[in-house]
């Protein structure tokens, strides 16, 4: 697994790679988009942290030169305007996340763009076991207390998640932007819809679904319930 990372701040790629490396991911780094276009081609990365703000060639351009190698890309930058994130979107990037970002959060875009592209998966390569909760993620099938329950895709994709990301508080934004994607233009509550049925097939452990006021939801495992 390697990333590149393309940013002409230097503090900002090291804090990137010192995360992913905490993560066991294996990065690279340039400073300009010329540089992008060569390392894309040469390294053939699994996905590419692209910079919007760079001198010279931008990263709306480096992904339009991108667009035939099928790299994924998140898109990094201080604009935060919605036309700007369709653009980039409709360019092929695969996400888009704002500057100032918390790293927890980058770090759980990148796992989750990675699952979409089939590139990522757990510690465990066939299952994610969360307290009570087993995940196969190669069969898409979820277990609670041994015994199978069966979610809708999205449901699935939801729990999944919350899973890989216990205890990080997310907007319901967030969530709409990392399990939806920015296809999906809806109403925040179609988050809250979602996180309603999934707490009724979750039974007793629907509280491992923590809502947190004002902010949105996180999750995490509450082994009292267990007993």
């Amino acid at each position: 697994m390697k990333i590149l990372i393309v940013d002409d701040e230097p503090a900002i790629v090291d804090l990137i790679k010192l995360n992913l490396q905490l993560e066991g991911i294996e990065s690279t780094s340039c400073n300009n988009g010329l540089d992008a276009i060569k390392m894309a081609h040469s390294e053939n990365p699994d996905l590419i942290l692209l910079d919007i703000m760079m001198p010279g060639m931008d990263g709306f351009q480096v992904c339009k030169e991108l667009q035939d190698l099928n790299i994924p890309i998140i898109l990094l930058t201080a604009k935060n305007s919605i036309k700007d994130k369709l653009y980039g979107l409709e360019l092929g990037a695969d996400d888009y996340i704002t500057k100032p970002f918390d790293s927890r959060e980058l770090i759980a875009r990148v796992k989750t763009v990675l699952r979409r592209v089939n590139k990522y998966s757990s510690k465990d390569d066939s299952s994610i076991i969360a307290g009570p909760i087993s995940i196969n993620i190669k069969e898409r099938k979820v277990h609670i207390d041994g015994r199978e329950v069966v979610l809708t895709p999205k449901e699935y994709d939801l729990l999944l998640f919350f899973i890989e990301n216990q205890k990080i508080v997310f907007s319901r934004e967030n969530i709409l932007e990392s399990v939806w994607g920015y296809e999906y233009i809806g109403d925040s509550r179609t988050v809250d819809m979602h996180i309603q049925r999934l707490r009724r097939k979750l039974g007793k452990y629907s509280t491992f679904i923590k809502t947190v006021f004002s902010i949105g939801y996180k999750f995490e495992v509450n082994y009292e319930t267990q007993v």
